[in-house]
């Protein structure tokens, strides 16, 4: 079987940015797209170009400084967006417009107070001049998971017939359960007349922790474009995170994908975001957290001092992160304990750990974590007796 692309859209930038505390200026912006091309992605979407003056210059800054990546700007379904996109986009190789507008009934009564017939008009619309102006446009139906399946496909074969490239079926809200997401691109791939003209894009929001296992799901069911961000950034709970996905899809040959991501800069670029954005990335982060390498119970750290993959399934070096750690805790074992003496210069006997590992376990117990100036002190007090 051969191995099938699926694209990368990072929104880091715009979507990311929307974190509260998390604004960007143009040159940190510039900065950290230089970085995402680097790291292979196909698409960054640079901003939302209407928005502000800043991010109008940052999409147009963005769009001089990337030479093989796609320069995206968003807009909404209106006249004014789209060509105030067009125009940041001017200087960009690969210009594309991502325009759209809300598909679910709650949208459509809440947000617009309009009705199906309505939005159908005014997506058509918007894609026609997105077209006009560039030749990639993709268009977003907002509130996908939580649409009309047979409306979605009516306004995705309209918009497909309009010209759009892409076609992206956001779960803006976090809504599905894997299997209704899959299922509603699958349907889409199997309904929608010219679905074969456009690619069909995941953007799946992390409010039920599902992001990841959602835009994985969609394209097993035929999706090929996944938009996803650095330490899963985004709006409340965060979008699908980027390294997560490239891992995934690194680890699970069988599903017959690959990306473009070069996986050894994923540990850079996650510090370095988390420091240009002023966020944090939580310990227990997948592949770039502090602890996603760490082992502190003794089980674990048996099993993995006599054979790394019993506990890990990716290599830290696979992903630029530093080497496996062994933390000492009152839940650690001997084994860990010698391991962590052997590292300090010291080769003590099985007799000597086992006193050792009496008096470490006081020290355990009285701290969260025991360090190597506890440990020199505990050998030093060996040696002395």
């Amino acid at each position: 079987m051969s191995e099938q692309k699926i694209h990368i859209f990072d929104t880091t930038l715009r979507d990311g940015e929307q974190v509260p505390g998390c604004k960007l200026n143009t040159d940190e912006k510039v900065k950290l797209a230089l970085k995402l091309e680097e790291l292979g992605v196909d698409i960054i979407e640079a901003g939302f170009p209407i928005s502000s003056p800043g991010d109008f210059q940052s999409v147009e800054e963005i769009s001089k400084a990337v030479k093989n990546v796609t320069v995206c700007g968003l807009t909404r379904a209106v006249q004014k967006d789209i060509e105030v996109a067009a125009d940041a986009l001017k200087y960009a190789k690969l210009p594309r417009i991502h325009t759209g507008i809300g598909s679910s009934d709650n949208h459509i009564k809440y947000k617009f107070n309009t009705t199906r017939e309505n939005i159908i008009e005014r997506a058509e619309k918007a894609v026609k001049l997105a077209r006009n102006l560039v030749p990639d446009v993709e268009f977003y139906a907002e509130d996908a998971g939580r649409a009309d399946i047979i409306f979605l496909a009516q306004l995705i074969e309209a918009v497909i017939a309009a010209g759009a490239t892409v076609v992206n079926i956001p779960d803006t809200t976090g809504f599905c359960l894997p299997h209704q997401y899959a299922e509603k691109i699958s349907y889409l791939v199997n309904h929608v007349k010219g679905i074969e003209k456009a690619i069909i894009s995941c953007h799946c929001h992390n409010d039920l922790g599902l992001a990841t296992a959602n835009s994985i799901a969609g394209a097993i069911a035929g999706a090929r474009q996944i938009e996803c961000t650095i330490n899963g950034l985004g709006e409340r709970a965060g979008n699908t995170s980027l390294e997560e996905v490239a891992m995934v899809i690194k680890k699970h040959a069988e599903l017959g994908f690959n990306t473009n991501i070069d996986s050894t800069k994923l540990h850079a670029i996650s510090r370095l975001v988390s420091d240009t954005m002023r966020m944090p990335v939580q310990p227990n982060k997948a592949i770039v957290g502090d602890n996603a390498f760490a082992h502190s119970s003794g089980i674990h750290q048996d099993g993995f001092l006599k054979e790394a993959t019993t506990y890990e399934i990716i290599d830290p070096l696979e992903v630029g992160a530093d080497i496996s750690k062994i933390v000492l805790t009152a839940r650690s074992g001997r084994s860990a304990l010698a391991y962590r003496f052997k590292k300090l210069g010291h080769d003590f006997t099985r007799d000597e750990v086992d006193v050792l590992y009496d008096r470490f376990l006081i020290v355990a117990d009285a701290k969260k974590e025991v360090n190597d100036e506890d440990l020199k002190k505990l050998a030093e007090e060996l040696e002395r007796a």
